[in-house]
């Protein structure tokens, strides 16, 4: 099956100017068999798509209800939950990334780097502050993206065979012109998160490729020392405005879920 395993919507993502209708409809005309939505911090697009998921020309869809984590240390993560599991305090950015990986395992889904040798102030290779150790606690990474360079996408590839661990091709569409440009192929039929997961853990053949897009303005002054410091204004700043005392919040949500662990089975 053919996927695009991180895309943003705009009833999700700020940035995004794409419905979850609109990337719905065009990867079944590219014929996909899914795509996977990858919100900032957010479920809404997901949510989204849970209103339309029914309607009959969406029957043959697969969509993967994920979220894109801004932690502390790490950069952007990307995690896959169980089915119908939505957890609060992943609405709430800037965990450290050793809290956030037990708690995604502890709820039994998977979690990865998104684009780890990417943009430095949002990317797990670019923090001198993350723990390396933790890299073989992943369960995937993002080996290709769409809005990276080729050296990057290499690099991620090889940090992913250098771990023995399955890699992900996501779009990272913000925009339409973005989208079918990043393919995950899987070995075996994928009808829900619980699929997902059980291939990644089971170690199902799983391929990442797509075509990068030229570097654009944007993606240039993010590089730069301003941009840099525009998003550590943002992750650390700004996001304090949404959620005053992070910290709180975090400790709160996190004393309110019991301490379990989910047992899933695949559909197929």
């Amino acid at each position: 099956m053919k996927f695009d395993l991180h895309c943003h919507t705009k009833e999700g993502s700020v940035d995004s100017k794409v419905s979850v209708r609109e990337f719905a409809d065009r990867f079944l005309s590219l014929g996909y068999d899914g795509f996977m939505i990858a919100d900032h911090n957010s479920y809404k697009g997901c949510q989204a798509w849970d209103l339309i998921k029914n309607q009959p020309e969406y029957k043959n869809l697969t969509v993967i209800r994920g979220i894109e984590y801004d932690t502390k240390d790490a950069g952007h993560v990307l995690i896959i939950m169980p089915d119908n599991l939505y957890l609060k305090v992943f609405k709430i950015r800037g965990m450290e990334v050793a809290r956030v990986i037990d708690l995604v395992h502890n709820y039994g889904g998977i979690i990865g780097m998104a684009h780890p040798f990417g943009v430095a102030s949002s990317s797990a290779m670019g923090f001198s502050s993350m723990d390396r150790s933790l890299i073989k606690k992943f369960d995937f990474i993002e080996t290709f993206n769409t809005c990276e360079c080729p050296d990057s996408n290499r690099l991620a590839s090889e940090l992913a065979s250098a771990y023995g661990l399955p890699g992900f091709a996501g779009s990272d569409s913000h925009v339409t012109d973005y989208i079918g440009m990043a393919e995950t192929d899987i070995d075996r039929s994928i009808l829900s998160n619980n699929d997902l997961i059980y291939a990644v853990k089971a170690r199902m053949p799983i391929t990442a490729s797509g075509t990068e897009r030229n570097i654009t303005r944007k993606a240039k002054y993010k590089e730069h020392w301003t941009g840099r410091i525009g998003y550590m204004i943002y992750n650390r700043g700004l996001g304090k405005l949404k959620f005053p005392y992070r910290k709180y919040h975090h400790s709160k949500l996190m004393n309110f879920f019991p301490h379990r662990i989910v047992h899933h089975k695949s559909r197929v």
